[in-house]
């Protein structure tokens, strides 16, 4: 039985014609040909070679990512109970098919022959890279376990995949799962017309009259910046922090509490058997950190030379809102609004203030100038009639005239749709018995919709955010290596893949990279330089509060998954507190749940690693100091950041990538500097080797 829509590899998956009901058949059929496919090549008698195991092999690999990456895009993007059924009936052949493979003695001793052969000196770096990441990989999938344990191993992973869905479509639903409903015009003061407007687009699509106010960050986050009205901030601020907890307006709906523990313990378990003393532990092994400890050190050496900074930043908000608003005690629901108050006294400045300025579709067509610019590349947009939303797009990447390849952009916040922003592949780029295959992404935010005849308009913020995904997909789309291990983002050491999105936020303070994004939405005027220079001099407000809050995550993260015992909910919120006591200087109502809706560790990739967002800023700070040192704009440091660090994907090490790009180890000085901190903090030089 064939499915031609889910197997056709012809093209680009034709997403407006997929049935959820041919899904999971169509996975039976195409897990039943890849045992078939793989057995022959583990039974082999052939002397091992790259091209008569590792490409038939990815060739195995890719139809089944080809046919699985558009259901799991859609599960995000287009959420609904038969297609949650159909993927939750997936997963678990899924894993069970991805362990066994990682689990075959006979494929790991392919691999080990290779490696051992005289040919393998004869491979290029990328697919030496490839056979020494897979036998790494097989270790720690456990191939060298008894039978008997790798029947309980099998069963950790098909229930984390589960469990770890689970944990996201809780947080989606409580998420989706409460709104805030003002009929009463007079209690919108302090709020944007942008937010006001959306608010009663919201209301009129749910046939409610007023205006309807949601968990989705277009309309959470300036709610709590802007509204006037303290205990409706009150009501959204619990709403927001007891998602998918057993706390706040839903509690127990969702509840995540045991979630979490079941996770925990399953990733214990299964390092502990791997001979790991924590997930931490096994977590590190294929990544830039050596260990977790020097993890714990970096975090809290940041720590240490930003709390100061926030403690101060904190009573200069306590201050102002005694003396310009007599307020006597600063809620968490007030933090926000209070701290615009401040931002606007001090600045003369708001986001709302330059939204006029950032139409997206202007944006989105400076954005590509700007790599243009860069990197040498065009960026067109091309019909594609098998969209999953009318408010999709797709574009062609070129060079000289060549196609490259493709993404898709789906920018729009919208009801069935995960909150966030993030870059997923669709394919990768790798050479086939057919030729070769293009990478294809997909780029999904949350922004706000039109209002009205108006453009859809964003914040600074809005912008940073878009720039940030696009790089995840440049470093994607711009690889030039063959073999998918390797190719674009895979195989990118998880604390480094980081770098390019973050790097790309720079261009976003730029003078000349803002002219090609701003344009008034009514006058065409770009961004005046005297709003520049507000935005500028307000861009560190409060910079070390926001830091000090990434670095609670990142040790709570960390120090979380070193930890060998819990058995409740209550002693992931002990940790969380202590935590806080250490590196934060902002304590939430005890009702605070923020750890019962942290997707990123616990339905996504970052679980111990959450703390590559700091590592990886100051990598691409660092990197960006090159281009202030050469221009923003050099076209021969573009050239050489693209051919170093986005070419060569997961290809070499990024410790090795750097050095080459830059000419020397990173420093933290970048970033310190980029966030306001190095002026009025005493620091030594130092480098992330440091730490090793």
């Amino acid at each position: 039985m064939t499915y031609s829509v889910l197997t056709d590899f012809s093209g680009f998956p034709k997403f407006d014609q997929i049935k959820i009901e041919d899904i999971e058949p169509t996975l039976d059929q195409l897990l039943a040909e890849s045992r078939v496919q793989m057995e022959a090549l583990a039974e082999s008698t052939q002397q091992r070679s790259w091209d008569n195991f590792v490409a038939p092999m990815d060739e195995i690999d890719n139809k089944l990512e080809r046919m699985w990456s558009p259901i799991s895009h859609l599960n995000a993007v287009k959420d609904s109970d038969p297609l949650r059924d159909a993927y939750e009936a997936c997963l678990p052949k899924l894993t069970e098919y991805g362990t066994q493979m990682s689990q075959d003695q006979r494929l790991y001793h392919g691999f080990q022959a290779i490696k051992e052969s005289e040919a393998f000196e004869s491979l290029n770096q990328a697919q030496k890279k490839i056979v020494n990441n897979a036998l790494r990989d097989f270790k720690l999938a456990g191939v060298d376990l008894p039978e008997n344990q790798k029947a309980r191993f099998m069963e950790i992973q098909q229930s984390l995949s589960q469990k770890c869905n689970k944990f996201a479509q809780n947080v989606l639903d409580a998420t989706h799962g409460w709104a805030l409903l003002i009929t009463d015009e007079n209690e919108l003061t302090g709020l944007p017309e942008s937010a006001i407007g959306m608010a009663r687009q919201m209301a009129e699509s749910a046939g409610q009259e007023g205006w309807k106010f949601t968990l989705d960050a277009p309309l959470y986050i300036p709610f709590m910046t802007y509204a006037d009205h303290q205990d409706y901030r009150r009501q959204m601020y619990e709403a927001f922090t007891t998602r998918a907890s057993d706390q706040g307006p839903t509690k127990g709906q969702w509840d995540n509490s045991q979630l979490m523990v079941e996770i925990l313990n399953l990733r214990q378990e299964k390092s502990s058997m791997l001979g790991f003393d924590t997930y931490a532990d096994y977590s590190v092994v294929p990544k830039m950190a050596q260990n977790p400890e020097q993890i714990i050190e970096f975090l809290r050496d940041l720590a240490d030379k930003s709390k100061p900074y926030a403690e101060r930043e904190l009573q200069e908000l306590k201050v102002f809102a005694k003396q310009e608003y007599d307020v006597d005690e600063l809620n968490a629901w007030d933090l926000a609004y209070y701290a615009e108050k401040l931002r606007q006294q001090r600045y003369e400045f708001t986001q709302e203030e330059v939204r006029p300025y950032f139409p997206v579709e202007h944006v989105l067509q400076g954005m590509f100038a700007v790599v243009n610019k860069l990197f040498g590349i065009d960026i067109k947009q091309v019909k594609n009639q098998h969209l999953w939303h009318k408010d999709v797009r797709f574009f062609e990447l070129l060079e000289n005239d060549q196609v490259i390849g493709h993404f898709y952009v789906d920018l729009f916040a919208r009801e069935h749709k995960r909150g966030g922003a993030w870059m997923a592949d669709c394919m990768g780029r790798m050479k086939t018995t057919k030729g070769l295959q293009k990478p294809v992404a997909f780029l999904t935010c949350n922004f706000s919709l039109p209002v009205g005849d108006k453009p859809s308009l964003l914040t600074h913020d809005e912008v940073t955010t878009l720039f940030h995904e696009f790089g995840h997909g440049l470093h994607h789309l711009l690889t030039r290596i063959d073999e998918p291990g390797v190719a674009g983002i895979a195989g990118v050491a998880w604390d480094a893949v980081e770098l390019p999105s973050q790097f790309m936020e720079n261009w976003c303070w730029e003078q000349k990279g803002l002219n090609l994004i701003s344009s008034h939405y009514e006058t065409g005027e770009k961004l005046p330089q005297e709003l520049l220079a507000k935005m500028k001099a307000a861009k560190n407000f409060q910079s070390a509060m926001a830091m000090v809050r990434q670095l609670e995550f990142s040790l709570f993260d960390i120090l979380l998954h070193q930890k060998t015992d819990i058995e409740s909910p209550e002693q992931i919120q002990v940790l969380l507190d202590e935590v806080r006591s250490e590196v934060a200087v902002i304590t939430p109502p005890e009702f605070n749940r923020f750890q019962h809706a942290f997707s990123h560790i616990f339905a996504g990739g970052y679980a111990a690693g959450y703390y590559s967002y700091k590592w990886a800023e100051v990598l691409s700070a660092d990197a960006f100091s090159r281009f202030e040192e050469e221009g923003v704009f050099n076209a021969d440091t573009g050239k050489s950041f693209r051919e170093i660090i986005l070419a060569n994907g997961g290809s070499r090490e990024p410790m090795e990538l750097f050095v080459e790009f830059r000419g020397r180890e990173p420093e933290v000085e970048a970033l310190l500097r980029h966030s306001g901190l190095l002026d009025s903090i005493t620091t030594k030089s130092e480098s992330l080797e440091t730490h090793k």
